[in-house]
C-alpha cells in the first residue's frame, strides 16, 4: 500500500522537466522524497490524516532553481551593503552614499556594490577624487558589478596603504595617476582586497574568490557574525525558490561554517563548492588538497567536488583575454593568468584525480586556452564524462563553438550580463570588443544549436540573484543590431537551464532536477502560471512555497 504522504500540492501546473512525463497536475511528498506525481485526484488519495495540503492555484511547480555559480557569502554581505544598482550620475551617488553613511555612523568601511563601470561618465574612468566630492572623512569604496574592479576615495587608500601604489599579482593592479599617486581604481582582487580588509568582516568574504585563501585569524566573535551573514543569505535563497547553490569561492573556512549549519540547523538549500586553484598554488594542491576536500565533503546537502579557476578577468577592466586586440585599444589582448602549458599542467592532473574543472573566462582568447587545456587532458588522460565548464563565454571564436559538444564542455553563462540586459549600459563593452565580434557575444543561442549544454545563473552578487528576474532576461534580451541572431533560448530550454541541466553538471541528474517519484523532494511553487505569461511579466511571478530535501524553507506570508 502506498504511504501517505507528509505534503501534497495539488491544482498546480507542474513542470517536471522529465521528458518522460512532461506535465501533471499535482505532486506528493514523503519524507526527503518524491511520492508521485499525477492527476488531483490521484495525489489526492495519498492524504492522510497529518499531511499538508498545498492549494497551488494555478501555478506554475517546478524543480527548485539551480543557481549554478555565485558567491554566498560575499552575496551575503551585499545584503547589508549600500547597493548602487541603477544608480547614475554624481548628485545620484552623493545623495545615496549621504543617507547610507549617516545611517551607518560606526562603519569602519562605506562599502558599496553593483556601481556601473559609468556611473559618473560615459566617457571618463571614475577616480579618488570624483569620490573624495562624495564623501572625503569617511574611508568609502564602491564595487563594480563584475566584482573585478572598485574604486576607493583618498581615505580608503591611504587607510588600505595604497596611496603611493603597490606591486600585486599578475593580472591585478592599482592604477596610478598622473600625480604620481593611485587613481582610486583597483583592477582585480590581489588590489581591491587592502581596501576590503578594512571593513566589520576584515574582507574574508572575498578570500575565496580573490586568493583562494583562509583568514589569517579569526576570533570567535568574528565567526559568529560570519556564520549569521552566511545564514541570511541562505535564507534569502530560499526565499527565491532556490534549492541548490553551486557556490564559486573555494576556501575551507566557508565550508566549515557551511557544514556547521548543516549540523546545527539543516541547510535550507543544497551546496556544491570547488576547490579555487590560483596560479602561484603548487600542483600537489590538488591532490593534498582538492581531492582531500572531495573525500570529506561528499553528501548530498554539502558538496566539494571540482576545482575552480580563473584564465582572465573582464571586457570592461582591460583585463579579459582576446584571440585580437581590444577595438579601442591597438595592441592590447590582456594578459592570461595561466600561461597555456601550465593551464594545460593543471587541468591534466584534475582530470586524472577525476575532479571535474571550472574556468573563468571571458574574451576568445581566454575561452580557446581552456578548451585547449581540456582537450590536452582527454588526450593525455584519454576521454571521459568529465562534465568540464567555462564560465561566463562572453566572446567566443566561430571555430571553437563546436568544440564544446566535441570535448563535453558545459557552457554557464549569465541571462544578466548581456549590455542592454537587466539595467546594463551598452557602453563601454561594445566599444571595448569591437563590432566584429558582435555576433558571437553572449551567444547561447549558437552555441545551444551547436549541441553545447547550457546552465544560467547570475554569478551573484555580480547580478540580482532572483531566478524570475533571470528568466525574465533571458527571454526578452534584445538584440544590439538588426543583422545580429537572436541568441534568446526557448522557455522550456531556459527553465532547464535552470533545473535538470544544473543537476546534470553535478552528477546528481538522478536524483534531483526533475521532478519525478524517488527523486529528491526539492520543489517550487511559483504564484502563477510560466507558461502563459507575457515574457516581460516573468518577474512579477514570484515563489510561494520553497520545498528542499522534503522540507519547507520557505513560505511567502499570506495576507
Amino acid at each position: 500500500m502506498q504511504p501517505f504522504a507528509d505534503i501534497i500540492i495539488l491544482n498546480a501546473r507542474i513542470l517536471t522537466m522529465d521528458e518522460a512525463t512532461a506535465k501533471a497536475e499535482a505532486i506528493a511528498i514523503g519524507g526527503n522524497k518524491i511520492l508521485a506525481i499525477g492527476s488531483d485526484a490521484e495525489i489526492e488519495a495519498l492524504k492522510g490524516p497529518v499531511t499538508q495540503v498545498i492549494d497551488a492555484a494555478g501555478g506554475t511547480v517546478l524543480p527548485g532553481f539551480n543557481e549554478a555559480h555565485m558567491h554566498i557569502f560575499m552575496g551575503s554581505v551585499g545584503l547589508r551593503q549600500l547597493s548602487l544598482y541603477k544608480v547614475k550620475g554624481f548628485d545620484d551617488l552623493k545623495a545615496k552614499v549621504s543617507a547610507y553613511a549617516a545611517k551607518n555612523p560606526n562603519l569602519k568601511l562605506l562599502l558599496a556594490r553593483s556601481a556601473d563601470y559609468t556611473i559618473l561618465s560615459e566617457t571618463e574612468r571614475t577616480t579618488r577624487h570624483d569620490l573624495d566630492r562624495v564623501i572625503s572623512d569617511r574611508p568609502f569604496a564602491m564595487i563594480s558589478p563584475d566584482h573585478h574592479t572598485a574604486w576607493a576615495n583618498t581615505k580608503a587608500l591611504e587607510l588600505a596603504g595604497l596611496l603611493h601604489g603597490r606591486q600585486v599579482g599578475v593580472g591585478n593592479e592599482v592604477v596610478m595617476g598622473e600625480d604620481g599617486l593611485a587613481s582610486g581604481e583597483l583592477r582585480e582582487a590581489d588590489a581591491m582586497q587592502p581596501v576590503f580588509d578594512l571593513s566589520e568582516t576584515g574582507g574574508r568574504e572575498g578570500l575565496g574568490i580573490g586568493t583562494g585563501g583562509e583568514p589569517d585569524s579569526v576570533t570567535p566573535e568574528e565567526r559568529a557574525i560570519d556564520l549569521d551573514i552566511i545564514r541570511d543569505g541562505l535564507a534569502y535563497c530560499a526565499s527565491l525558490g532556490i534549492t541548490s547553490i553551486q557556490n564559486m569561492d573555494g576556501n575551507l573556512y566557508q565550508l566549515e561554517i557551511l557544514e556547521e549549519i548543516e549540523n546545527t540547523s539543516d541547510l535550507p538549500v543544497r551546496v556544491r563548492m570547488p576547490y579555487h586553484m590560483k596560479n602561484f598554488m603548487p600542483l600537489s594542491h590538488l591532490s593534498e588538497k582538492a581531492a582531500a576536500w572531495r573525500d570529506r565533503f561528499h553528501t548530498d546537502r554539502l558538496r566539494c567536488d571540482f576545482v575552480k579557476m580563473f584564465i582572465d578577468g573582464v571586457t570592461e577592466g582591460e583585463s579579459a583575454v582576446f584571440l585580437e586586440d581590444y577595438a579601442h585599444k591597438p595592441g592590447w589582448k590582456g594578459d592570461p593568468l595561466f600561461s597555456q602549458e601550465h593551464l594545460n599542467q593543471i587541468v591534466t592532473e584534475a582530470d586524472r584525480l577525476k575532479l571535474p574543472v571550472a574556468v573563468h573566462a571571458i574574451g576568445d582568447g581566454a575561452v580557446r586556452m581552456v578548451l585547449d587545456a581540456y582537450e590536452t587532458a582527454a588526450e593525455t588522460n584519454g576521454s571521459r564524462d568529465a562534465r568540464n565548464r567555462i564560465e561566463h563565454i562572453e566572446v567566443v571564436h566561430p571555430d571553437d563553438v563546436p568544440r564544446f559538444k566535441q570535448l563535453g564542455v558545459i557552457a554557464s553563462m549569465q541571462p544578466t550580463h548581456p549590455p542592454g540586459n537587466a539595467g546594463l549600459p551598452l557602453e563601454p563593452y561594445l566599444s571595448f570588443i569591437g563590432r566584429h565580434r558582435w555576433p558571437l557575444a553572449f551567444a547561447w543561442r549558437t552555441l545551444a544549436d551547436a549541441g553545447a549544454e547550457i546552465v544560467f545563473a547570475t554569478d551573484w552578487p555580480v547580478s540580482p540573484l532572483d531566478p524570475m528576474g533571470c528568466i525574465q532576461d533571458a527571454m526578452t534580451r534584445q538584440r544590439w543590431a538588426d543583422d545580429l541572431p537572436d541568441q534568446r533560448l526557448t522557455l522550456t530550454e531556459t527553465l532547464a537551464a535552470y533545473t535538470s541541466t544544473g543537476a546534470h553538471v553535478e552528477f546528481m541528474e538522478d536524483r534531483k532536477g526533475m521532478l519525478k517519484p524517488g527523486y529528491l523532494a526539492d520543489v517550487v511553487l511559483l504564484s502563477g502560471d510560466v507558461e502563459a505569461a507575457a515574457s516581460e511579466n516573468l518577474a512579477s511571478i514570484r515563489p510561494v512555497v520553497t520545498i528542499c530535501d522534503g522540507k519547507i524553507t520557505y513560505e511567502r506570508a499570506r495576507l
